[in-house]
């Protein structure tokens, strides 16, 4: 095992590099503090293959994944937490966190709840995104080791308190993080609350199966034949349309960067697909599948949700010299959905229970 180095993230005071266990289980460690001085526990998931999740407690993030390429190699397939410049921020805000209690935009922060006008946190302009300023992704989650049948695994656990970031209800929400022998990382969400709110979970990995470098050559299928319209503030309009026809038909496997030059002049992809599947059905289908060709390593998104978001990082039409590209997919429901009728229903009741599901599953490829 290598020595641990201190390293300062975003506030917080972080062990790196990686502990990974040399047998399968489950082995707990402290990761550092976070700006409030709270213990950031860290938990390494290994499976009988020798893949490894380290998820820690701040943000209940992944905060490193690593599964094999076709030699056998194990090595990361997401961008890990590490310090930013000056140790001031995290390099990607909201690295494989989970994001909630809503994920992704309200347009304006504002939406009707059973005839009463709410108001939540505007925090990129005018519209609210990812949960507010702070979210789920910048709280200390409560964490456990869990038997499962199916791999290692932790269950995370946060309570939101009534009018946290606007949001009416206390939420009471737990995340599971599993990884299988068949090197699948599965999370399982829950939630239940005491008055009705909005609620829409996800995790916000950065993605990039060569473990660093571009990603224009990666090949992507999304099975999904429509998406929702959004305005210049990428608030959605309502709108659903066919993405026949456009730089989004990634409904046959098609190289990330083909189409870059017909992406809008950030050069990235920020859209949100409709998964194909019956009116109705919450069972767990494909949504998404990327190869790499260079490390022959397979990813395929399965989930439960009705939606997902593709994002990426600036395309172009060649490879930039050491470049960290990568993709997102966000398991979700639509964003926006509290301020449109005719998409999926965000809102939870007391007495139900939101459930979700998301699984990356890893495979390789000649």
């Amino acid at each position: 095992m290598k020595p641990l180095r201190l390293i300062a993230l975003g506030g917080l005071i972080a062990a790196s590099p990686f502990a990974f266990a040399a047998s399968p289980g489950i082995h707990l460690g402290v990761f550092g503090q976070s700006p409030e001085g709270a213990t950031i526990r860290q938990f390494t998931l290994t499976n009988a293959a020798g893949a490894t999740a380290v998820i820690i407690s701040y943000g209940a993030t992944v905060a490193d994944l690593r599964v094999p390429d076709r030699t056998g190699k194990m090595g990361p397939v997401l961008n890990p937490v590490v310090a930013a410049a000056a140790g001031s921020q995290i390099s990607f805000a909201n690295s494989a966190a989970v994001i909630g209690r809503v994920a992704n935009r309200i347009g304006k922060g504002k939406f009707t709840l059973d005839g009463r006008e709410v108001q939540v946190t505007t925090n990129a302009g005018p519209n609210h995104i990812h949960g507010g300023r702070r979210g789920f992704a910048r709280v200390n989650w409560n964490g456990s080791p869990l038997a499962s049948r199916l791999g290692p695994a932790v269950r995370l656990t946060y309570t939101s308190a009534d009018g946290e970031e606007g949001y009416p209800g206390k939420l009471e929400v737990a995340v599971t993080y599993t990884l299988t022998d068949s090197n699948t990382l599965r999370l399982d969400y829950t939630a239940t609350t005491d008055k009705p709110t909005p609620i829409n979970l996800t995790n916000h990995a950065y993605f990039n199966l060569s473990g660093g470098g571009d990603v224009i050559e990666h090949q992507i299928t999304i099975h999904g034949g429509r998406y929702t319209l959004y305005d210049a503030a990428l608030i959605p309009t309502g709108e659903i349309a066919p993405v026949a026809g456009t730089a989004l038909d990634f409904t046959r496997p098609m190289r990330l960067g083909a189409r870059w030059d017909k992406l809008p002049a950030n050069r990235r992809y920020d859209h949100n697909f409709i998964i194909e599947r019956p009116a109705g059905d919450t069972s767990l289908v494909r949504a998404a599948s990327v190869r790499d060709p260079n490390s022959g390593r397979v990813m395929e998104v399965w989930t439960t949700e009705p939606g997902v978001q593709l994002y990426t990082s600036p395309l172009a039409a060649q490879p930039i010299a050491d470049k960290f590209g990568f993709y997102c997919f966000e398991t979700q429901h639509f964003p926006d959905s509290v301020n449109h009728p005719h998409f999926p229903s965000t809102i939870l009741r007391p007495g139900q229970t939101f459930r979700s599901t998301t699984e990356y599953r890893f495979s390789t490829s000649k």
